[in-house]
C-alpha cells in the first residue's frame, strides 16, 4: 500500500531546513506533526519537598534542554540567584550551546561531553570533589545513576519537570498510512489515548531498539525502523520505505 499521510509523534520542527519538510517536497506526501507526551514543569514547593536546597550544589549536571529551562524556571521561583562560580556539565554540545540563554558561555565554568552520558563522565571524575545537583524528568535511564554512583561522586537527583501524556482525544477518527515513534512513552501514549487501537493496516515507524521493544510487546508490527546503517535518521529510513512502496519497487 502506497505511503500519503504520516503523523509524526513529535512538534513540528521550528527550523525551515529540517529534512521533514524536504521529505513532503520530494516524496508528495502530507505529514502532520502532534507531540503524544509533552514536558510539564515542578512547581519550587515540590522541589523543595524533595529537601533541595540549591545553594547546597557546586556544579549542576545538564542531560538535557528541558533540563536547563527547569533548573532556571525553579531557581527563579525559588528567588535563588545562581551564582557565577558555578559548574556546568552538559551532555553534548547542543545542550551547552542551549544554556547561552540563560548564562554568559565565556563568563561561566562549562565542561561539555560528547553525546553519551557516559561519555561526559571522565569530566565529572576530575572534579569528584564538587557538590553535583541533577535536576531532571521523573523518567530516567538507569545508565545516568549507575554512572554517578559508579564514580563515588556527592550527588543528589531531583526531579523539575514530568513526562506527561498528551490528550489526543481529536485523532480518534482519524486514520494514517504511517505513524513515527521515537519513545516507549509515545507508545504509552498511543494506548492511553485508543485502548482498542488495532494496527490493520497502519504502517509504524520507530526510532531506538527500547521503542522497537515497546511496540513489540503491544503486538504490534515495526515495518520502518532507525538508526540503521544504511539510514540513520528516521527522515532517511522513511525516504526509503516511500520511495519502495509508492513507485512498486
Amino acid at each position: 500500500m502506497k505511503v500519503k499521510t504520516i503523523l509524526v509523534s513529535q512538534p513540528e520542527p521550528k527550523i525551515e531546513n529540517s529534512p521533514y519538510f524536504d521529505l513532503i517536497e520530494k516524496q508528495k506526501v502530507k505529514i502532520d506533526f502532534r507531540p503524544f507526551i509533552h514536558v510539564e514543569g515542578v512547581p519550587a514547593k515540590e522541589v523543595r519537598q524533595q529537601k533541595v536546597d540549591l545553594s547546597k550544589y557546586t556544579a549542576i549536571i545538564l542531560t538535557s534542554r528541558n533540563a536547563v529551562d527547569h533548573f532556571f524556571r525553579v531557581a527563579d521561583e525559588m528567588r535563588f540567584k545562581v551564582p557565577d562560580t558555578m559548574k556546568y556539565f552538559c551532555q553534548s554540545e547542543a545542550v551547552a550551546f542551549y544554556l547561552q540563554k540563560y548564562v554568559v558561555y565565556r563568563k561561566r565554568k562549562i565542561y561539555v561531553g560528547k553525546r553519551t552520558f557516559s561519555e561526559l563522565s571522565p569530566l565529572i571524575k576530575k572534579y569528584k570533589d564538587e557538590k553535583f545537583l541533577l535536576p531532571n524528568t521523573d523518567k530516567v535511564k538507569d545508565e545516568v545513576p549507575d554512572t554517578l554512583n559508579a564514580l563515588g561522586v556527592d550527588w543528589k537527583q531531583a526531579i523539575f519537570y514530568k513526562t506527561v501524556i498528551s490528550d489526543l482525544s481529536d485523532l480518534e477518527d482519524v486514520t494514517y498510512d504511517v505513524l513515527v515513534f521515537f519513545s516507549p512513552s509515545g507508545i504509552e501514549s498511543l494506548f492511553h489515548n485508543f485502548p482498542d487501537f488495532k494496527q490493520n493496516d497502519t504502517r509504524i515507524a520507530v526510532f531506538g531498539n527500547t521503542t522497537i521493544q515497546a511496540v513489540e510487546e503491544k503486538g504490534l508490527r515495526v515495518d520502518i525502523a532507525a538508526p540503521t546503517p544504511e539510514t540513520p535518521s528516521m527522515t532517511m529510513a522513511l525516504e526509503k520505505y516511500i520511495e519502495k512502496v509508492n513507485k512498486g519497487k
